[in-house]
C-alpha cells in the first residue's frame, strides 16, 4: 500500500539518524538480530485508556488483523490513567525489539509534554514513530437534559447557570481538555473541568448527567447519541466530517480556534532497529488498507490511514508546534494531576 502523503516538509536526515541509532542498539546488535517476528512470541499494543472505549475497539480490531498478517499473537494491554503517561512510560521502558508499542492519540506526543508537569518523556527522543493509524474529529456533545441544540444555545444556557455546569475530558492536558478550555475562554463561560481516565469512564458519568457536555471522540459521540441521552452539537475540525455531514463545525457556529483535526498513531520505544520498524510499518499498512478495517473505523466516523515512519515523525512535529501555539495563546501552564 502506498503511504499517504502530507503537505509539510520531510526531515529525512533526522529520521535516518533516529533509525540508525536503533540499528546500533547494544540490546539488539546487528550481527545477532533474529528474524522478526519470532513466530509464537506475543506482540503487545499498549493503550493508555480503559477497555470499552472507541480507541480500545480500534486497537483490538487492528491487533486481531495484525496477528493474522504477522502470524504471531498480538494483544492489547490497557494501562489507563494519568492522561496516557503510564502507558507511554511502559512503552519507553520496554526493549526496543518491536514486540511492544502503543496506539496513542495525538495528545500523547503533542499536548501532554506541553501541559502536564508529570511528563518526563521527550516525544522526539524517547519514541519511535511506526505508522499513523486513524484520523477523525472530536465532537462537542451535550447531555439531553441540557436544553441546547446549537453551540449558541449552549453558551446562553451556561451563562444563565454560572458555575453550575461541568464538562468532561479524557484527562488533563488532552485534546478534549484543551478544546473545553478554549471554548470556555472564548465564550466567557464559568464551568468546571472534570478529567477522566478515558472515553469509557467519562461516558458513565456523562450518560448519567453528572457532567453536562464535552468534546468526545467521534466514535464515542455516535455511540452515546444512539442511547437518546446525548446530542451532537458540532465537530471540532476545519470542515464537516463526511461521516457526520449534518453536524456543523464549531466555526460555522461562531466559535473559532477549536478546529484542530485529531489522529492516532503507533509508536514504539526509541532505538528499534530499522528493519523491525519497516516490517511493522508494512504490516500495519496492510491491515489499515483492508476493506473490513476501513469499514469498522468509518462506522465510528474515523478514517483508517497509514503512513511511513517519516511521515508520522513530521506529523508529530507539526501537530506539536500547532498545539503549542494554541496553548501559549490560552496562557496555559503545566499542571499537576
Amino acid at each position: 500500500m502506498q503511504a499517504s502523503s502530507f503537505s509539510f516538509p520531510l526531515h529525512r536526515r533526522r529520521f535516518a539518524a533516529w533509525l540508525a541509532l536503533g540499528a546500533a542498539s547494544p540490546l539488539l546488535p546487528a550481527h545477532a538480530a533474529a528474524p522478526f517476528p519470532d513466530k509464537g512470541r506475543t506482540i503487545r499494543i499498549v493503550l493508555g485508556l480503559a477497555a470499552g472505549g472507541a480507541s480500545d475497539a480500534q486497537a483490538r480490531f487492528v491487533a486481531n488483523k495484525l496477528g493474522e498478517v504477522l502470524q504471531t499473537p498480538v494483544i492489547v494491554e490497557n494501562r489507563p490513567g494519568a492522561s496516557f503517561i503510564l502507558a507511554t512510560e511502559e512503552v519507553i521502558r520496554s526493549a526496543p525489539d518491536g514486540y511492544t508499542f502503543m496506539y496513542a492519540p495525538s495528545s500523547v506526543v503533542a499536548q501532554n509534554p506541553q501541559t502536564l508537569a508529570q511528563v518526563r518523556y521527550d516525544p522526539f527522543k524517547d519514541l519511535t514513530p511506526i505508522s499513523l493509524g486513524a484520523r477523525g474529529p472530536l465532537v462537542l456533545t451535550v447531555h439531553a437534559s441540557v436544553p441546547a441544540r446549537t453551540v449558541q444555545e449552549l453558551v446562553a444556557y451556561i451563562k444563565a447557570n454560572p458555575g453550575k455546569m461541568s464538562y468532561a475530558s479524557f484527562g488533563t492536558g488532552t485534546s478534549s481538555h484543551i478544546y473545553g478550555e478554549a471554548f470556555a475562554r472564548q465564550a466567557g463561560l464559568d464551568v468546571v473541568h472534570v478529567p477522566y481516565k478515558g472515553g469509557a469512564d467519562a461516558a458513565k458519568d456523562f450518560l448519567a448527567g453528572r457532567v453536562q457536555y464535552y468534546f468526545d471522540a467521534a466514535p464515542n459521540a455516535i455511540q452515546n447519541t444512539a442511547t437518546g441521552k446525548v446530542r451532537m452539537l458540532a465537530v471540532a475540525a476545519p470542515k464537516r466530517s463526511p461521516m457526520l455531514p449534518d453536524v456543523p463545525t464549531m466555526g460555522e457556529q461562531g466559535v473559532s480556534g477549536v478546529d484542530m483535526p485529531s489522529w492516532l498513531g503507533f509508536y514504539g520505544p526509541a532505538r528499534i532497529p530499522a528493519p523491525v520498524v519497516e516490517k511493522l510499518n508494512a504490516a500495519l499498512a496492510q491491515v489499515l488498507a483492508m476493506p473490513a478495517t476501513r469499514e469498522f473505523f468509518r462506522q465510528g466516523a474515523y478514517e483508517a490511514e497509514s503512513s511511513s515512519p517519516q511521515q508520522l515523525a513530521d506529523l508529530t512535529r507539526a501537530t506539536y508546534d500547532q498545539w503549542g501555539d494554541i496553548i501559549r495563546k490560552l496562557g496555559l501552564v503545566k499542571q499537576s494531576q
